[in-house]
């Protein structure tokens, strides 16, 4: 089984250099490039970020090529119909990085419950602790979670939720029920929720989906956290509401926002820059993420985390 690595230089030495020798051992790896032009004809590509688009074109100088192996989580920017027509099985790393996005989501939602940013920043200018007057309406005891899309990393927020003392909600037009949480429309999640999470992929009909309507539904001093797509929500409507409500947002639109962006300047925003994801030590999960499915191709067995081509419409 002879194979390639399609990626950038950065990418392939953060996820790839750590297991390397495995790769190798499991199968005949000419090695990693940033694009197609040195690619010999293979069985099987390893691609991760900065892969170039599988086009037509690409896929008639590798005929050998049966199958994709991606470091990363969305294949949406690279496998084209092309892949998908040809038959081509593709495997995605996106149940692997949906991991430390939502142990993120879940450790802002326990924080921001304790306001605990906020609280900090007070303790340090005012050298001054309280404890018995701190209002009700901070802790995370009895609070409403509400959960936007019951996506992979949506799916794994509720899981993870479970052990806390949090009401769940989750609305998801395509599921109707998800253990551990109450499924409500759309309307109820941003009526109810003392903490909104986003996890919606971002498809034409979910552009702006979190809009000014949804926003001002959100009680006083909510909070929004976003790790899906900036161009889920209406920023400017963010803006409008920034005060009343509080923000946590991984992503924006664009990345990174205009340094005299209004969101930059507002204290209830809290702004990180896309560190969700995989990041540091957590590469390693998706390279060996990599091997394990690159040793199922060549063992014959199937991928055990297939992108079906029929869902690529909807794929984040």
């Amino acid at each position: 089984m002879r194979a390639a690595g399609v990626m950038s230089a950065e990418a392939a030495e953060a996820v790839l250099t750590p297991v390397l020798h495995d790769l190798r051992a499991a199968c005949d790896f000419a090695g990693v490039g940033p694009d197609f032009a040195e690619v010999p004809d293979v069985d099987l590509l390893v691609t991760g970020w900065g892969c170039p688009p599988i086009t037509a074109e690409v896929l008639a100088r590798l005929p050998r090529l049966k199958a994709i192996v991606h470091t990363a989580g969305s294949v949406k920017g690279f496998v084209t119909d092309a892949c998908w027509e040809r038959g081509i099985a593709v495997s995605s790393a996106a149940q692997a990085n949906a991991l430390p996005v939502a142990e993120y989501t879940v450790a802002m939602i326990l924080l921001s419950g304790k306001r605990v940013l906020e609280r900090a920043r007070d303790y340090r200018e005012t050298k001054r602790m309280s404890v018995y007057g701190v209002p009700a309406s901070v802790g995370n005891f009895g609070a409403t979670v509400g959960i936007l899309s019951a996506s992979m990393i949506g799916r794994r927020v509720v899981e993870l939720l479970a052990p806390y003392d949090f009401h769940v909600l989750v609305h998801d037009p395509f599921v109707t029920e998800v253990d551990g949480a109450e499924s409500v429309s759309l309307t109820e999640l941003f009526e109810r929720s003392d903490v909104l999470s986003v996890h919606t992929p971002l498809l034409p009909e979910t552009t702006g989906l979190v809009s000014r309507e949804l926003l001002g539904l959100l009680r006083d001093d909510a909070v929004l956290i976003n790790t899906a797509r900036g161009a889920v929500l209406d920023q400017d409507a963010l803006v409008a509401e920034a005060g009343r409500i509080r923000a946590v947002l991984d992503v924006t639109d664009p990345e990174v926002l205009p340094a005299d962006h209004p969101l930059w300047h507002h204290d209830s925003v809290l702004i990180t820059p896309h560190l969700a994801g995989s990041q540091g030590n957590e590469w390693g999960r998706l390279g060996r993420h990599a091997v394990d499915e690159v040793r199922r191709w060549v063992a014959g067995k199937p991928f055990s985390t297939p992108v079906p081509g029929e869902r690529r419409e909807r794929i984040a």
